[in-house]
């Protein structure tokens, strides 16, 4: 089966095209390069470093790999940046969102699989959130997602393109990108390798659910072929386990020391961000039931492997 994957030389979509090919599918990336590297991608990967925003350069990628499905993870990914530019946000993770669907229906793509957000999507919830919590986003990132759904859920209706929405929890591990706002595991292995002392937001008692990049990989490739007899199904990707920023250092600050064979400063402390949530968790049974999917490694596990790769970064 042919695949676009869009932001697929970014840390999840990367993941995403190695599965891909382990399972026999031919992946076809679409990737501005802003964040992602073609270093995270194999050499024979056909790369378009195309912008999704570029309509006529988008047209051109999708006419060059028609593909069967389109798996849309291109994305404004910061919060806190949504907040204060909720207009680049738009014109990404809506405007852009647009152009990708537009596409897959121009060349015929019969499935579309969307990385949507069970970790904003449902606002506070202070215990693991089923796919049916009302949705409750605070954050222009959480609206521009929840209105991804929305039209996947339109194009499904209007166009019979099958539409699986898969709302991520927190996602880590190797490749994740830690020059930004988003993605703290990857920002605190950074400062800790570098012996420096990581940031913490606010007074860090902030829960998450922090599910491991491959294992978010395996659910994207279960959802390319999954029946799906209403058109269209939101499924939530996490573990359903809780572990605050606190938490997350130590466990990181534990795995770096070991590596490092040194000790690492304590934490600073910094400004609480604007569009935190303080609790996100998610129920991820129903994926269990449609794609046969549950995370197989432990938040202990995946930041020790993460925390090896950037070692290995150098």
């Amino acid at each position: 089966m042919r695949v676009l994957i869009t932001g697929g030389a970014g840390f999840i979509g990367s993941h995403i095209v190695d599965a891909c090919i382990t399972a026999g599918h031919e992946p076809f990336v679409v990737d501005d390069l802003s964040s992602g590297s073609p270093k995270n991608i194999p050499a024979d990967v056909p790369l378009f470093p195309v912008d999704i925003f570029d309509r006529d350069r988008l047209q051109q990628a999708f006419t060059e790999a028609r593909p069967d499905v389109v798996v849309h993870q291109a994305a404004q990914m910061s919060v806190s940046r949504s907040v204060r530019e909720p207009a680049f946000d738009a014109r990404v993770n809506v405007l852009g969102l647009l152009n990708v669907f537009d596409q897959a229906v121009r060349v015929k793509s019969h499935r579309i699989v969307f990385a949507s957000s069970g970790g904003v999507l449902y606002g506070d919830v202070f215990s693991p959130a089923p796919e049916d919590t009302p949705s409750n986003p605070i954050s222009p990132y959480g609206i521009s997602k929840w209105v991804g759904e929305k039209y996947l859920q339109f194009y499904a209706r209007e166009y019979g393109v099958t539409g699986v929405a898969l709302r991520y929890a927190n996602v880590y591990g190797p490749r994740q990108n830690p020059h930004g706002e988003a993605g703290v595991v990857a920002i605190f292995c950074q400062k800790m390798l570098a012996g420096e002392a990581a940031r913490i937001n606010g007074d860090g008692r902030y829960d998450r659910d922090y599910v491991f990049g491959p294992d978010v990989a395996r659910a994207n490739l279960l959802a390319l072929t999954a029946d799906v007899p209403d058109g269209f199904i939101a499924l939530n990707i996490g573990t359903g386990i809780k572990t605050d920023v606190i938490q997350l250092e130590n466990s990181v600050r534990a795995e770096v020391e070991v590596l490092r064979k040194s000790k690492v400063p304590s934490p600073e402390n910094g400004p609480a961000r604007a569009g935190d949530l303080r609790s996100s968790i998610v129920d991820a049974s129903l994926a269990k039931t449609v794609l046969g999917w549950t995370p197989t490694v432990s938040l202990q596990e995946g930041v020790k492997r993460t925390a090896r790769w950037f070692a290995q970064q150098g």
